[in-house]
């Protein structure tokens, strides 16, 4: 099958999940998909660190994928908690099942053998939960404290950058953005993303589609950028991570697109940086 279709085929399956997710699905139907996404990473992330005998062992990678899930879940789980238990019962569920992961993890690797690197494992496992699953968990955050809608602007802004940049990139891209880390990304192709996901947030506004009611068309422009921005980093740190670890993709789960953080690798800084936004918007208008 031509690479270009196969690329395409498993790129609509991919937005296909997330949107069922977020309209249909509710809070626990994209939870469960933002899991499912951060126990394959966690994977990936252990094989790109040396896998078994280098980063750690079965047992420690089995304890770091509940702790994916744990993590992912945390927003899921204080939402349902505070409504049924108030706010201390609701901390207590979401807090408690990383907790145990952490002390769980430390222990383990008392037992670990030796010639594994304490420091290499321990790294490699936390540095997953801070860099997959944490972000993961914003992304669950933005739509329990949001909207669906809002859940669903974010990765349309992730979207619409990677087909702006790469379409105005592909066309009249010449100055190099990043060359160091990224050869093939341009100035032309990242503000033609950024032009796409401006003009979306706009006529989202217009549209005012289930959004939050103090996201102006202003608000939304200066999300859009925002995207854009936090959109491009993620990118870009996935691909030093390569770099560095001398490889092309992060796996081989997704034909054409390489593995589960190749496609994710943009939402890891997005999330965070959606959350954030919201907040402030928030807190300034109180």
């Amino acid at each position: 099958m031509n690479n270009l279709l196969l690329r395409s085929l498993t790129g609509l399956v991919y937005v296909a999940l997330i949107v069922c997710s977020i309209l249909y699905g509710g809070m626990w139907g994209l939870t469960a998909l933002l899991a499912l996404f951060a126990v394959l990473s966690t994977v990936e992330l252990h094989s790109l660190c040396g896998g078994t005998g280098q980063s750690g062992t079965t047992a420690t990678l089995i304890i770091d994928i509940a702790g994916s899930m744990a993590v992912t879940a945390a927003p899921a789980l204080y939402a349902t908690a505070y409504l049924h238990s108030g706010p201390w019962a609701a901390f207590a569920t979401a807090a408690v099942p990383f907790m145990a992961y952490l002390i769980v993890r430390l222990i383990a690797q008392l037992y670990v053998t030796p010639d594994i690197s304490p420091l290499r494992s321990l790294a490699c496992s936390l540095s997953g939960q801070t860099y997959i699953s944490l972000p993961l968990a914003c992304a669950a955050a933005v739509y329990i404290m949001s909207s669906p809608s809002m859940a669903l602007l974010m990765f349309v802004m992730i979207w619409l950058n990677d087909t702006g940049a790469f379409c105005v990139g592909s066309m009249i891209g010449r100055r190099r953005l990043f060359e160091r880390i990224s050869p093939k990304k341009s100035w032309e192709g990242f503000f033609g993303g950024m032009a796409f996901c401006i003009i979306c947030a706009i006529a989202a506004g217009h549209i005012s589609c289930g959004l939050p009611g103090y996201m102006s068309i202003g608000l939304l422009a200066a999300y859009a950028v925002a995207a854009c921005l936090f959109a491009t980093w993620g990118d870009l740190v996935e691909s030093l991570l390569k770099r560095t670890l001398k490889v092309k993709d992060s796996g081989r789960l997704l034909p054409g697109h390489g593995g589960i953080l190749d496609r994710i690798d943009s939402l890891l800084l997005v999330a965070p940086a959606t959350l954030i936004f919201l907040s402030i918007c928030i807190i300034a208008i109180l």
